[in-house]
């Protein structure tokens, strides 16, 4: 080693001054980054050795610096980016955190398991992040950090891991944009959020799923979603005598969308539920939710989706509203969005949610 380095170590080491130190720091810095031999291996293990150790004693404005000098170093001093990672500054350990890719998944967990947010914020901004650093910021991070980690499509996610931002983001509306945003999510769990997020979040899930080419859209319906129907609750004490009296219309034909309508108004509800299922191939659930929250934009994919026409459709939306003020003027509003709705772009979003109906209702408690 020339004698320069070892100098410039030695009087680092040994200087009490802040300011002078961090001049020899730059110093330093600079010779071995900037003309280091990446063969050196023995220079770069006695820089590490001996800035580790000095690490502990620096101001945090020296430890910030040295940070920032050596956050993209190629080679590394493993010690000391491993030091300065664990750091309970967030100024020191973020630039590491963020760009070193001399931390090993090990490295990152251990700061992840350990550290607060800000520390895990830091390490979901970094170029890649493996699945099971992702797992450990999900099951950590407030809902800043999980935002930030799904909006770096560098940060790989297992299925498991984003079935677990989906239940966590639809109890917390902030998550729910950058779910809807990530290009990665698979596309069968964006669909599992459509009866979760605002409208203007449902036009971007419907313009995801015209954006699909048919083999990706089978390939996501095939890897579907475990336990799917068993998170949607009981069926309804009636829904027995109800489906019976449907396969038996059914099995006379007198299931038309005239008879749909004629049950609705009738008041009998369940019945009506599962003769909608029967027309439209979706599950019992679905229906049902969009039946008591009034989500008229989701039975506009159903009708459209099974070729329904705008009067049966605006019928049904009367219907349903029909203890809310103003019902004939939303339906209007709502007949302006079902001729709006191109019908190929319904009948890949509802295959999504017939997707329930092939995995099976749960059967009534």
């Amino acid at each position: 080693m020339p004698t320069t380095k070892l100098h410039d170590l030695i009087a680092l080491a040994q200087e009490p001054s802040s300011s002078r130190r961090r001049e020899l720091l730059r110093g330093v810095t600079d010779l071995f980054f900037t003309a280091a031999d990446p063969r050196a291996t023995s220079e770069m293990s006695l820089f590490d050795d001996i800035m580790t150790q000095l690490a502990g004693e620096m101001e945090e404005a020296v430890r910030i610096e040295l940070a920032q000098r050596i956050g993209g170093a190629e080679p590394a001093p493993v010690g000391l980016v491993r030091t300065l990672a664990q750091d309970a500054s967030i100024a020191v350990a973020s630039p590491v955190l963020q760009n070193s890719t001399a931390l090993t998944d090990e490295d990152l967990l251990s700061v992840a398991q350990t550290r607060g947010q800000d520390h895990l914020r830091a390490i979901s901004r970094r170029a890649v992040v493996s699945e099971a650093v992702s797992e450990v910021i999900v099951k950590r991070g407030d809902d800043v950090t999980v935002g930030a980690l799904l909006a770096n499509e560098g940060a790989r996610l297992s299925r498991e891991t984003h079935e677990a931002v989906i239940d966590r983001a639809a109890e917390n509306p902030a998550l729910q944009e950058a779910v809807i945003t990530r290009q990665s999510l698979p596309i069968d769990l964006l669909n599992e959020m459509y009866f979760i997020v605002e409208a203007r979040l449902r036009d971007r899930i419907l313009a995801r799923n015209a954006e699909l080419d048919p083999a990706a859209l089978d390939a996501a319906l095939a890897v579907g979603r475990k336990q799917v129907a068993a998170r949607d609750g009981t069926l309804p004490p009636d829904y027995e005598d109800a489906e019976r009296a449907i396969r038996v219309m059914k099995a006379r034909g007198a299931i038309t969308p005239p008879v749909l309508a004629s049950i609705l108004r009738n008041g009998e509800t369940t019945r009506f539920l599962v003769a909608l299922c029967e027309l439209a191939d979706i599950d019992f659930h679905t229906a049902r939710r969009i039946l008591e929250r009034h989500e008229l934009d989701a039975l506009s994919i159903v009708c459209k989706a099974a070729d329904f026409d705008r009067s049966l459709y605006l019928t049904f939306a009367v219907l349903i509203l029909d203890r809310e003020d103003n019902a004939m003027g939303r339906a209007r509003e709502y007949g302006a969005l079902y001729e709006a709705l191109p019908r190929e772009a319904a009948q890949r979003t509802i295959r999504f949610w017939r997707l329930r109906r092939q995995t099976g209702d749960v059967a009534a408690a």
